[in-house]
């Protein structure tokens, strides 16, 4: 099977991605072997390519967002049958047995693994998926549009509830930075009855986030047009905490949404953190969030806004989402 590899990390204009063929592995006795119909392009994916992200193995094929058909079980397999259609995403295993697992916070064991970092993902015609780690996904929509949930939705969805949010109308959230995550969420959080106000640098994402139902849309340093309840940064850039803690109203809560950031500024005390403001980070996501926030996005009917690109362009993908050229998300499509 044909994929790409990260050979060596770098930044993504010297191309660290690679070309490889590779057999397909034999499944695992409760594993899936998937045929690959799409798989979206995380900003974790460009993290591992550049090397903000140790990379945990080499030549590791990445793409945790993935959409496929089983064509082949392992001898254990029961949850799915060949031409199930099923979904991959980052959490790919965790021990189970752990203090973290056994309180239900599974993205918080120290055992955890993950898809296209310590196993090969979703850049490639086939990938291979725990059993007890895959999604049922309906057969029928556009797979291009189901991929950016399996983690841009389900890590949004997570940031949005550790925003803490006042549950019904009302609530005044602010989203930092407005790609493939946040455009999710937004609509998650719109659905909810919240007011949504957009802060970020790109104009495409400006008019998206207005064409979505955002009551505002500013530039990324900007004041939003009123205090905020909650808020909840994509954006991987550390500068911007001070700025939206500043934001908030009394009592008030940031979500760090991204695996990697650039250093944070000094906090002043009493204008960013003091009337009992929370500075929370996002890690990972539970089996439990990714079925919650399914079930969520198909009774709104959620829907993805994505640029797709064949599997041969997976090096576009990334230099286009590294220099913000990407309308929500971006999505290889099998060709």
């Amino acid at each position: 099977m044909r994929g790409w590899a990260v050979a060596r990390p770098g930044p993504i204009g010297t191309r660290p991605l690679v070309a490889v063929v590779r057999e397909v592995a034999e499944p695992g006795p409760r594993e899936l072997v998937v045929r690959v119909e799409a798989c979206g392009v995380c900003r974790t994916d460009l993290h591992l390519a550049e090397g903000d992200l140790r990379p945990h193995r080499e030549a590791t094929i990445p793409g945790h967002e993935i959409v496929g058909r089983v064509v082949a079980t392992g001898d254990a397999a029961m949850r799915f049958q060949v031409g199930d259609r099923v979904g991959g995403a980052w959490l790919r295993r965790t021990c189970g047995q752990c203090r973290y697992c056994r309180l239900g916070r599974e993205n918080l064991c120290p055992d955890s693994l993950y898809t296209g970092w310590d196993a090969d993902g979703g850049f490639a015609e086939v990938a291979l998926l725990p059993e007890e780690f895959a999604y049922a996904l309906p057969p029928g929509p556009d797979a291009a549009l189901l991929a950016p949930l399996l983690c841009a939705g389900i890590i949004g969805f997570r940031a949005l509830r550790r925003s803490a949010l006042p549950p019904g109308p009302g609530g005044r959230l602010g989203i930092y930075g407005f790609g493939a995550s946040a455009h999710l969420a937004a609509q998650v959080a719109l659905a909810e009855g919240a007011t949504v106000h957009v802060l970020t640098r790109s104009q495409r994402a400006r008019e998206l986030a207005l064409e979505l139902g955002a009551s505002s849309a500013r530039g990324a340093y900007d004041p939003p047009p009123e205090p905020l309840d909650s808020a909840v940064l994509f954006a991987p850039v550390g500068d911007l905490v001070p700025v939206a803690l500043a934001a908030l109203d009394r009592g008030g809560t940031l979500a760090v949404a991204g695996i990697h950031l650039s250093d944070i500024p000094v906090l002043d005390y009493q204008r960013h953190l003091f009337q009992e403001r929370d500075l929370r980070s996002v890690t990972s996501n539970t089996r439990a969030d990714g079925r919650e926030f399914l079930e969520t996005a198909d009774r709104i009917g959620l829907r993805a806004t994505v640029s797709r690109y064949p599997l041969d362009r997976a090096v576009d993908a990334l230099a286009d989402l590294a220099a913000d050229r990407v309308n929500g998300a971006a999505v290889l499509v099998a060709e």
